[in-house]
């Protein structure tokens, strides 16, 4: 088996530490959306929703724990969606001139980057599980130490395949642009309505029809579900809506992002392997 894709998930890790502006700032983010936006709409929320009765024998979840899961979730969608413009800035230096030309196989290019920001993102995920508990956030309720274990590997699960879908969108496109100025305004086209049009800040019951089937086909509705699922549990109250989902739900949205990072893979490959970078 061939290894030379971890030559450039070194390579990128090492820029991702060396880089401590990009560093501090991707780590300090999502922690001060928790402290900021969480903790000042939890009240908000909390206060207008305890109007509504809790049904009985429902767990009920504050709004600061119930938006942790939806950072989780926004902070990945950020980090993926940009974490192929290293590759453009390789394209402008000439350095992807070089690594198109090496014996390393294309598709290892797109590898390599892809899972360098997979590990970001865990990386992230862990700060924000971290940060959010000292805040407050409640996650795991009434969990035992096994299912804590069980839990964070099944949301580091949903994280991962969602991560390497985008990651891999990332890449295509930025190997079909030529300028970063480009890539941003593409990706700050893509964030607000994939972030939005999904359930990570607000129950998706209230939206109108037309959005509530477009979150249905919305990657990231389902990345929250299976992060709500595995740090929530599978029964719980929140923001006056009632949450409940089996494990063929869960299954599902997992099923649905392993689709979108196939199809993801495949236009990468056929990216990578007919690109002509001059």
């Amino acid at each position: 088996m061939a290894w030379e894709f971890l030559t450039v998930y070194w390579r990128e890790m090492i820029r991702f530490v060396r880089f401590r502006t990009q560093l501090f700032a991707s780590l300090l983010q999502p922690a001060l959306w928790m402290a900021f936006f969480g903790v000042a709409m939890s009240s908000n929320f909390d206060r207008f929703a305890s109007a509504i009765p809790v049904p009985a024998g429902v767990v009920p979840v504050d709004y600061l724990t119930f938006m942790a899961a939806g950072v989780i979730a926004m902070t990945t969608l950020f980090t993926s969606l940009f974490g192929g413009i290293s590759l453009l800035f390789d394209k402008n230096w000439g350095l992807m001139r070089e690594m198109l030309a090496s014996p390393m196989p294309r598709t290892h290019i797109m590898l390599g980057v892809s899972l360098s920001g997979m590990t970001k993102s865990f990386i992230q995920v862990t700060i924000i599980m971290a940060f959010g508990l000292l805040l407050g956030v409640r996650f795991f309720p009434g969990f035992s130490a096994t299912q804590i274990a069980l839990s964070v590997l099944g949301i580091f699960a949903f994280v991962g395949v969602f991560s390497l879908g985008f990651l891999l969108f990332s890449s295509t496109i930025s190997m079909r642009l030529e300028s970063p100025e480009g890539l941003q305004g593409v990706i700050t086209l893509l964030t607000l309505p994939l972030f939005f049009v999904s359930n990570a800040l607000y129950p998706i019951q209230a939206f109108p029809p037309l959005l509530q089937a477009l979150s249905i086909y919305n990657p990231l509705t389902h990345l929250v579900n299976g992060v709500r699922y595995f740090a929530l549990g599978n029964d719980f109250f929140a923001v006056g809506a009632h949450y409940s989902s089996t494990t063929t739900d869960v299954l599902a949205s997992f099923a649905y992002l392993v689709a979108f990072a196939a199809v993801m893979y495949l236009l990468a490959r056929r990216t990578f392997e007919t690109a002509i970078v001059t």
